[in-house]
């Protein structure tokens, strides 16, 4: 994982820097808390998961028709790719919303929405329990259909591909650059597409384009947004968020997450430590 984060920092952080939406330190505030949640995101959903998606697999080992994922399995690895990806990418898509639409859940996921600013780093920011479940979500259609099996190296080599491009790819749609992808932005989630599922701009344009990779599934279910002439001028939430580490990991637990609807759209960007958390602007449980 330190390897992999080298990796990220030596791709992302010149790209933030010659192609900057916004200009950001380095070092903003709060870093030091994303790299605890890049190393703790990394490991404990991966292991918790497991069990559960690893059940799942077995179950469509067993229940599943032969042929069917025989079928599957030979098909030309592009098809099985994409086939995984959709079938992944539909359950991520309503892990995710779910996430914002049910309190319970939206207790953790608050977490992931709680910094004033988008950055490449800020795909790790987010609550274990808010990992696991969007995770499964994902993860276990894809096994229980018998797109994917660990017990098939042929049929499993589109799953985990789709599982290892996920998480890439949340790091490129979370990263400070000003891209645009023209007509492919419609087929294809650029951070354009993802910076206004974090704006706060107002009540009409929050609680949109839920999913990782393809829009058009936020346009199968009605939660496309995409301008073409404008970019969000505001992120944040107005859940109360805690401002350390182990408070923000411990108090989705306890406490009622409150929601300030009356929290002002205009506060100042950049530190996500520094008062939007106590009382942020807004997305909805």
């Amino acid at each position: 994982m330190a390897v992999w984060l080298v990796l990220l920092a030596a791709i992302f952080v010149p790209l933030e820097k010659l192609f900057a939406l916004r200009r950001e330190k380095i070092f903003r505030a709060g870093i030091a808390a994303d790299l605890a949640y890049y190393f703790l995101n990394g490991i404990v959903p991966a292991l918790v998961a497991s069990v559960p998606v690893g059940l799942a697999a077995y179950a469509a080992h067993l229940w599943l028709p032969q042929a069917a994922t025989a079928g599957f399995a030979r098909l030309p690895v592009a098809v099985r790719l994409l086939a995984a990806l959709t079938v992944a990418e539909t359950g991520f898509y309503w892990g995710h919303r779910w996430s914002h639409e049910i309190p319970l859940l939206w207790r953790f996921h608050a977490v992931h929405h709680s910094p004033a600013h988008v950055d490449w780093l800020v795909n790790s920011r987010g609550h274990p329990v808010d990992f696991v479940f969007t995770r499964l979500c994902g993860l276990i259609p894809l096994y229980a259909l018998g797109l994917g099996s660990p017990l098939d190296g042929a049929g499993g080599s589109a799953t985990v591909t789709a599982m290892v491009l996920g998480p890439l790819w949340g790091f490129f749609i979370h990263a400070n650059v000003r891209w645009r992808f023209g007509p492919l932005e419609w087929l294809i989630a650029s951070p354009a597409f993802h910076r206004w599922h974090h704006t706060n701009d107002s009540p009409a344009v929050i609680d949109k384009n839920y999913a990782p990779m393809f829009p058009w599934i936020d346009w199968l279910f009605g939660t496309l947004y995409l301008p073409n002439d404008r970019q969000p001028a505001v992120y944040g939430t107005a859940t109360v968020v805690s401002s350390g580490l182990a408070r923000q990991l411990l108090d989705p637990f306890g406490r009622d997450r409150s929601i300030d609807s009356t929290a002002s759209a205009a506060q100042p960007d950049g530190d996500p430590d520094g008062g939007r958390n106590r009382a942020s602007a807004s997305a909805k449980p």
